[in-house]
């Protein structure tokens, strides 16, 4: 597995190999159908599920809230709601190295990507029912675990150890994939909810996810092979100190992105309740959805990438690029300058005053762009300098900072209803300014410990 040659085969998109498609558009599609269930998810608890009448037919809904409640003490609905989209949000992100797991050990990656699709279109579908909610969140779960990861590691493996540059631009492709996802979702869900009820809402991101899996199997003659750990425990081979060197410094990376992560996705959640009570949304005459601005965020990903892509390769032919330590720091610095720029809004906000579309519009414009400097770079970073014999599982860790950022952001909301707005868009300004100063001192230290590597092996 270590010595395993990437795949190639002839370039069609971006000077890239044709798998980097048919994994992108797989992506897309599945971030489609997550993008929009998500963001119906928190205004369809607020407003349909947690309605007298309605949240007695769950099943298992009374006992979660008795649980949560159990180690935070009383919470009003939107408290509840934020908590409950946050966990979701948040174990969708945690299960990757579960998935990993599972592929570097037993199915490998192909078919745990098969796996997770399954899963997620029946989690999709049980949403368009009231009583199986809660078992419809942990389908939805259950799949992104065994997909997420495993996905992008398939792009990872497409380049060699040499390729570091190309393999980051990659994953910003893939994330652009990602992002259209994110962009039509929201809209089409959205829309469709608002039009025609939740459950139609839901039931598109159902068929949006069974499109995902017909892209994906009609790419399969593209794909890198399964790479799996030998069962034989003679044939393994063991990690060495430099190996644990590097899973140390990318575990540390990880936990720094945390805060950043929990300032961007803070916009999905205390941010649309934001939008919902102080945002003038009229448009035409027409009343723009609350949970449609969630596609802004898409669409300047969308919009970044070719931008940063240009950039990158201009400053490349000038050996001027901007390494993966600089481009982490970077885009936590805009993030934290997003959430800064909302202390002017919120407090006109806070003395009940309405709010312009285009403080919004900035913010997730600007979130979007420090995303796509900091994603698609620690993504790549993991694909690189993670050991080959874990290299699925170490690919779900780094999901696992999104996770943990994930809890933050459902903490940090339930302050929303007590805290002053102004406040509250400065706490978040100083979680993503915390993580680029730390990025400013470790960098140089950090950046040496993954340098070291055997030329012989091949993510």
């Amino acid at each position: 597995m270590a010595g395993a040659a990437p795949v190639r085969s002839r370039d069609t998109l971006w000077g890239h190999p044709k798998g980097l498609a048919y994994l992108a558009f797989a992506e897309a599609w599945e971030r489609f159908s997550f993008y929009g269930m998500s963001a119906l998810l928190l205004l369809y608890m607020l407003q349909h599920i947690l309605t007298p009448g309605v949240a007695e037919g769950v099943a298992g809904f009374a006992g979660l809230r008795a649980g949560l409640e159990g180690l935070t003490g009383p919470l009003s609905n939107q408290a509840f709601a934020s908590q409950v989209f946050s966990l979701y949000t948040g174990l969708v992100y945690f299960t990757p190295i579960f998935g990993g797991l599972l592929a570097d050990r037993w199915l490998g990656q192909r078919r745990t990507v098969l796996l997770g699709a399954v899963l997620m279109a029946v989690g999709h579908f049980l949403m368009a029912f009231e009583g199986s909610f809660l078992f419809a969140i942990a389908f939805l779960i259950a799949g992104t675990g065994c997909l997420k990861g495993n996905i992008s590691v398939q792009v990872g493996f497409l380049y060699g150890a040499d390729e570091a540059g190309q393999r980051t631009r990659a994953f910003a492709i893939f994330s652009a994939a990602i992002n259209v996802g994110a962009l039509l979702g929201p809209l089409l869900c959205g829309v469709l909810a608002q039009l025609y009820g939740w459950h139609v809402g839901f039931g598109a991101a159902g068929v949006l996810m069974l499109i995902a899996l017909a892209t994906y199997l009609s790419g399969w003659k593209h794909l890198p092979a399964d790479r799996r750990r030998p069962r034989d425990g003679a044939a393994r081979q063991p990690l060495n100190q430099d190996d644990w060197r590097r899973v140390a410094a990318l575990i540390f990376l990880g936990v720094i992105s945390i805060p950043a992560c929990a300032a961007y996705f803070q916009e999905m959640n205390a941010g649309l309740l934001f939008i919902d009570a102080s945002v003038e949304r009229s448009l035409f005459g027409w009343t723009v959805p609350t949970a449609s601005f969630n596609s802004l965020d898409g669409l300047f990903c969308i919009v970044a990438v070719p931008v940063l892509i240009a950039l990158w390769r201009w400053q490349a032919r000038r050996g001027r690029e901007a390494g993966e330590m600089s481009k982490l720091t970077i885009g936590y610095f805009i993030i934290a300058g997003a959430n800064l720029m909302m202390i002017v809004p919120a407090g006109w906000a806070d003395r009940g005053e309405s709010v312009g579309a285009i403080w919004p519009v900035l913010l997730y414009g600007l979130n979007a762009l420090g995303f796509t400097f900091y994603w698609p770079t620690l993504l790549a970073l993991f694909s690189r300098a993670a050991p080959a014999q874990i290299n699925s599982t170490m690919m779900g860790t780094v999901f696992l900072s999104v996770f943990l950022g994930n809890l933050l952001v459902g903490h940090v909301a339930t302050l929303w209803e007590t805290m002053p707005h102004a406040r509250f868009f400065a706490l978040n300004a100083a979680f993503a300014g915390g993580a680029c100063l730390v990025m400013l001192v470790v960098a140089r230290p950090v950046s040496r410990l993954l340098v070291a590597r055997n030329s012989a092996e091949t993510p």
